[in-house]
């Protein structure tokens, strides 16, 4: 079984990597390893002004500290009505750090005067890959869809309860983990990494 780091600490990225791994590989291909499972090191800040140059960022600095194969991921909302924003800084866009209540809130507020066929937006998610070697793979994933006015939905994270997908009836907040896994932006860019993956590694 090849050992890979999944560089992040939310235990929700681990397991929805881990089930669409082995949904595409097969069990017992891929160890997926989080950084609460290395020795620690300092994280860099994400600096890139993409999506894909914040993923790299994580990633090689992951394989350059402990030797494994790294994925990374960067993902975020892009809203039509604010010309794209929250971007890059999706999980900060409060001003704290993954406080996802008060950024779908700062959200709401912001576009609160937007007529519901302006709310378009879009999940956008890069994951990147790099290994051991000096090898770099990136890879991309989008779900178009338009935000409601409250949430809806106790699943997912983020800005799931607030984001109904083209041609959904249920927000993704709404869905089940593996119909969430079907559509969703980081499903297809992780289905994209599986491919990439069985490729590159035994």
């Amino acid at each position: 079984m090849t050992r890979v780091l999944l560089a992040t600490r939310n235990k929700k990225k681990l397991a929805e990597l881990q089930r669409i791994l082995d949904g595409a590989l097969g069990a017992n291909r891929i160890e997926l390893v989080g950084l609460d499972d290395v020795p620690e090191y300092p994280e860099l800040p994400e600096t890139g002004l993409t999506f894909g140059e914040n993923a790299l960022i994580k990633a090689r600095e992951g394989c350059r500290r402990t030797n494994l194969p790294t994925v990374a991921d960067d993902s975020g909302l892009a809203v039509d009505a604010l010309n794209g924003m929250p971007g890059v800084f999706s999980a900060r866009w409060s001003g704290r750090h993954g406080d996802d209540r008060a950024n779908l809130d700062l959200v709401l507020a912001q576009i609160g005067d937007v007529p519901d066929e302006h709310r378009g937006a879009a999940f956008v998610c890069a994951v990147a890959l790099v290994l051991p070697g000096g090898k770099e793979h990136l890879v991309d994933g989008r779900q178009t869809g338009r935000l409601l006015r409250a949430p809806r939905g106790e699943g997912g994270f983020g800005y799931d309860p607030i984001f109904l997908g083209d041609g959904q009836i249920r927000t993704n907040a709404e869905l089940s983990p593996q119909e969430k896994d079907a559509i969703s932006h980081r499903g297809k860019a992780l289905r994209a990494l599986a491919k990439v993956i069985d490729k590159v590694l035994p």
